[in-house]
Parts: C-alpha cells; structure tokens; sequence
C-alpha cells in the first residue's frame, strides 16, 4: 500500500508524516536519528488489519523542522500532539521505537487526553547502556568502510545472525544530535511512567541498547497497565528482525482492549 504523505505546519514546525490505510488512528514515532519509513512493514500491515497509520519524520528528518534554540523532550513530545491535534479525533493510540518511545511516553505524561493505548517498541531509560555505544556515531559517518559501520550495526542493534545490511541507510545526523539535546533537558521522572495510558511492550531478548529488563522493571512498577512479549532471537532493531510477530503481537492487543 502506497502511503499518503503530508506535512503539519504549526507552532514554528514543520513535521511530515507519511498515512495508510482507514479505521483508528495509530500514530507511529521511529527510533533515535531514524525516519518514518522504518514503519513502512508494520503500516502496512496494521493498515491491512482495519488502522490508519500515521508516521511522523521527527525534526530533522527530511521535511522536518521545528523553531531554533534549545530542545527537549517536552518539545518533541508536543511535535507529535501537534500532529494528532491535525489529523485525528483524540484519544488514540500511539507506538514509539526505541526513543520513540521516550517522546510516546512523554506525550502521554504531558499530554494524557490525547493517548488511549500506547505501544512501546524497545522500551529503555533506565538500565545503562553498553560500553559498545561508544562507537554508535560511526554509523552516521559515510567516510568510513562499509564493513566497520555494518559492524558497529550488527553488534549494536541486531541479534546474532540477523542481516543487519537492511538498516545501513536511514540515519540522520542532525535528527540524533537534537534528539540527545533533548533527552539531556528531561528528567527520567518526567516521562518513564507514561501517564496513566495500558502499555504493551514489545522487546527484544538479545537487546543490548535497550536491555529486556528496563519492560519488566516498568511492569513491577506499574502492575497491569504494562502488558509485556518478550521476543527471542530479536535485537533492538526489532521492526526488520521479525516484522511478522511483532504485527501480529500489536495488532491482537490493540484490537482485544
């Protein structure tokens, strides 16, 4: 299904997103210095299911814009309630991957008439991260042989045996550096609760960035409004390593609630 693109202008931004499919709204927020079409499997097959889709590219991720100065997760957060203010009749539900699901869950903490169900892919923030992070600049570095990043690639974000090749391209700089800014300005406090919205974490076993244990450690914390599918053989990639279940898993939470 081929999507619909569009671009929201409001409050000084300018944020595209890419639509797909009828029905309710799911709103999709990718992971850290990444676009919307990372999404472009798992929109497909939610919208092939009865949802719309809808995709956001974060600042400075192609169209993407937002006002000069400083950033933080607050603001990234409002990007997004911008986006559903435009295009949808709140509440809805809203998935975010990796630091997408940072801004999901700061969306849902500032903003909490606007989420029905969040869905977080990924879920880090409180458990540290490994010492191989050191080296995930490289992968924004064209200049560097294609084997050193594809390495820092797999080792970083895929589960052993994964084809890690499928995400070589995709990273934006600038979109990575204000995403650090604005995860520095913000308080775990501020956002690691998700307001009072169900949650159903999908994670990875061999996740090394965002270690299975930050879902469970959210789930002791807050009892039934977290529901959490631990996946085997599965990294912090996550959307290209098993699209198929990870669809499935969704698609079933979100239409039985």
């Amino acid at each position: 299904m081929v999507p619909s693109r569009t671009v929201i202008e409001a409050d000084g931004r300018r944020l595209a997103v890419s639509m797909r499919g009828q029905g309710r709204d799911v709103v999709l927020i990718p992971s850290h210095g990444r676009g919307a079409d990372d999404f472009d499997d798992l929109a497909g097959r939610l919208a092939a299911a009865g949802f719309r889709t809808i995709a956001l590219d974060p600042r400075g991720v192609g169209e993407s814009t937002g006002p000069e100065g400083p950033v933080t997760l607050h603001d990234l957060a409002h990007d997004a309630a911008l986006v559903i203010e435009a295009l949808c009749t709140a509440p809805v539900d809203v998935v975010g991957h990796a630091n997408g699901q940072r801004i999901a869950r700061c969306l849902a903490a500032d903003r909490p008439e606007l989420i029905d169900r969040l869905v977080l892919l990924a879920c880090g923030g409180k458990l540290p991260l490994p010492d191989l992070w050191a080296r995930y600049g490289e992968l924004y570095d064209r200049n560097l042989p294609l084997a050193q990043r594809l390495e820092v690639l797999s080792c970083l974000f895929f589960a052993p045996g994964a084809d890690a090749s499928v995400w070589l391209d995709g990273w934006w700089q600038e979109a990575r550096l204000l995403q650090d800014r604005a995860n520095e300005a913000v308080a775990l406090d501020a956002w690691w609760r998700g307001g009072s919205a169900p949650m159903l974490v999908i994670q990875g076993a061999d996740d090394i960035v965002a270690p299975p244990g930050n879902g469970h450690l959210l789930a002791a914390e807050l009892g039934k409004r977290v529901s959490v599918i631990d996946l085997p053989g599965v990294g912090h990639a996550m959307l290209p390593e098993q699209p198929e279940e990870i669809a499935a898993a969704m698609i079933s939470w979100l239409g039985g609630q």
